[in-house]
């Protein structure tokens, strides 16, 4: 299996860093091929522009989604952003290596998707979801966070962690088509002992030992949805995306 593990953390020593090790390691050792990005150490430009095209469909103005479809159908992207393109579509497994901040990645790592996850390459009009990219390929989130487990719990004051995971397990991996496997997280990780931290890179292993044969979180396919984006008639919401409750922020639709 080829393995591209994106990592995107500011001090190589980290625990992000130790998961990494940990990741490469192991996965080494169970034969497997693995390729890292490490973005800090890449100096990564994170900011979409124009300068990520090496010809484009309309010169004068700048919209991203044009010029990435044309710079798919005409080999015109930039060489820092086709090398991670190439690197994402050899790859059976991506596994994502970040700090939860704010709620989110990193500006770094969500620049690399801003880039790399180009339209007309990870994904098109009716290439998305079940009918992705990248279907019968895998993807997962190792992170690491500041705060205890309670405090991601479906009643904790920092919510409920699937939710807010959403716009990364379905807006970026599932939505182009990875099957998403449950993520890694290594809670608290600035204030356990070292015992606990020797534990957590314990466990990372063994998880990559069998990490073939993890079975994929659940997304709604798209013959799920009627021609008005909605689950149909029927159907049960049976993500953290879809419910058909109460809405507190939010106008009901």
């Amino acid at each position: 299996m080829n393995v591209l593990i994106v990592h995107a953390h500011p001090e190589r020593r980290s625990f992000n860093g130790a998961l990494t090790d940990t990741a490469v390691a192991t996965l080494a050792a169970a034969g497997h091929e693995v390729v890292v990005s490490d973005l800090y150490a890449m100096g990564w430009n994170p900011v979409a522009g124009a300068h990520d095209f090496t010809t484009r469909a309309e010169p004068a103005t700048l919209d991203i989604g044009t010029e990435q479809g044309h710079a798919a159908k005409h080999g015109g992207f930039a060489a820092d952003v086709q090398a991670e393109i190439d690197k994402l579509m050899a790859c059976d497994l991506l596994i994502l290596q970040f700090p939860l901040w704010w709620y989110s990645v990193p500006a770094m790592l969500k620049g690399w998707i801003d880039r790399v996850f180009a339209y007309g390459v990870a994904y098109d009009f009716g290439r998305t979801w079940d009918r992705g990219v990248f279907t019968g390929r895998r993807a997962m989130l190792s992170f690491t966070t500041s705060s205890p487990p309670s405090s991601t719990g479906t009643d904790g004051r920092n919510g409920d962690l699937e939710r807010t995971l959403w716009p990364l397990h379905a807006g970026v991996l599932a939505l182009t088509g990875f099957s998403v496997l449950q993520p890694f997280v290594a809670p608290a990780v600035r204030w356990v002992d070292a015992d606990t931290r020797a534990r957590l890179l314990d466990a990372w292993a063994s998880r990559l030992r069998s990490i073939g044969s993890d079975p994929p979180l659940a997304f709604h396919r798209l013959e799920d949805y009627g021609p008005d984006g909605r689950l149909k008639p029927g159907i049960e919401p049976a993500t953290p995306g879809q419910h058909r409750g109460r809405r507190f922020h939010l106008p009901p639709q």
